[in-house]
């Protein structure tokens, strides 16, 4: 297995620049595992594939306003993505793990200065927040242990509220939108990860209120979405490759139903990669059960050779070349029918990436 094996060519102008609208008439390609045919359909047709007592379960993780975009004292622009708070390190919540740029300039030491409104900010805004940079994060390329200070009195959520901004994925380069369109409608409340769980991102609701009406179940876990999405496996052998920590929760709740519905004999449906990890990682192959994970952390990877304890079908979304999330879907799949789909969907003009169309894997 090399890394190799997951790549295609992926046209530019097939990167999806802007949601669906409404969000539910995005395209569906269907992909049977049995014997590896192709559907095209409609998100909203997602209804006829499941049956009454199937469980979708979904990752509710909200994005929180990450990036940062401030200067240096001598006045180079400096940004800050923020991935994961360090309580570890800081029982405060002060300190976080970034990934920074230009990140050979940010030295242990080094601070950055960011105002409300980031370069956009008039000479005269005040600064509302000031980083240090305390340590490298080892293995990660412009990753950064970082300390910050809110200024003027703001509590830490305020300052970050003040001058971030929603982390569109660097592949999304003119969206000017609602940036509550890279949320799910059922996000929770409080502010999390890093990007958003955007195989959730195509439900309204009116489908969910229709799949419920349907009789079938849902259940949210949360799986704060990490360094990794931002990352490509550059090692030869993705085996040689780490995935970083990721905290995630399920619930006892998320653990009944899912009990209930296989005992049932109905299917666990995994609305996109991180509920497909999160499932997963609730497995205790020792028990031979799932148990209920609370402020836990998790760096499954899951690649072709993976077994899947838990999850019977998934919703997901086109996945860039090369990355861990190619790797899973072949592993629930095989990487033959995988790289087959992808070659029909660029085919049929099927839009890619965050924003784009959904995959279902039955």
């Amino acid at each position: 297995m090399r890394t190799d094996d997951f790549d295609y060519d992926l046209p530019e102008e097939l990167i999806a620049q802007a949601p669906a609208e409404p969000r539910d008439s995005c395209r569906l390609l269907v992909l049977h595992r049995n014997d590896g045919t192709i559907e095209h359909r409609r998100f909203t047709d997602l209804t006829e594939y499941l049956d009454a007592g199937d469980l979708l379960v979904a990752n509710r993780t909200r994005v929180l306003p990450a990036r940062l975009v401030g200067r240096k004292p001598t006045g180079g622009v400096v940004e800050a993505l923020l991935l994961r708070r360090r309580e570890d390190l800081d029982p405060l919540g002060a300190t976080w793990e970034c990934l920074v740029h230009p990140g050979r300039r940010l030295r242990q030491g080094a601070t950055m200065e960011f105002r409300a409104g980031g370069l956009l900010a008039p000479d005269a805004a005040e600064t509302v927040l000031v980083g240090t940079v305390l340590d490298f994060v080892e293995g990660s390329r412009g990753g950064r242990i970082v300390r910050f200070e809110p200024q003027g009195g703001r509590t830490l959520d305020d300052a970050i509220h003040a001058v971030g901004h929603v982390p569109l994925p660097p592949y999304i380069t003119d969206y000017e939108g609602d940036p509550e369109k890279y949320q799910t409608v059922f996000a929770m409340r409080e502010e999390h990860s890093a990007a958003a769980p955007t195989a959730g991102l195509h439900f309204t609701p009116d489908l969910l209120a229709k799949l419920k009406a349907d009789g079938v179940h849902w259940a949210e876990v949360e799986l704060e979405v990490g360094i990794d999405t931002f990352r490509l496996v550059e090692e030869d052998d993705p085996r040689d490759h780490t995935i970083h920590t990721e905290r995630y929760h399920v619930g006892q709740d998320v653990v009944d139903a899912v009990r209930a519905t296989h005992e049932a004999g109905h299917r666990v449906v995994a609305v996109g990669t991180t509920s497909v990890r999160s499932l997963e990682s609730a497995w205790d192959a020792s028990a031979e059960t799932m148990v209920a994970r609370q402020n836990a952390t998790t760096n499954l990877f899951l690649m072709p050779g993976s077994e899947f304890h838990v999850v019977d079908a998934m919703v997901t979304n086109f996945h860039v070349p090369r990355s861990t999330l190619m790797m899973l879907v072949s592993a629930f799949a095989t990487r033959e029918q995988i790289m087959a789909a992808y070659k029909e969907a660029i085919e049929q003009r099927y839009r890619m990436l965050s924003f784009g169309d959904a995959m279902l894997i039955l």
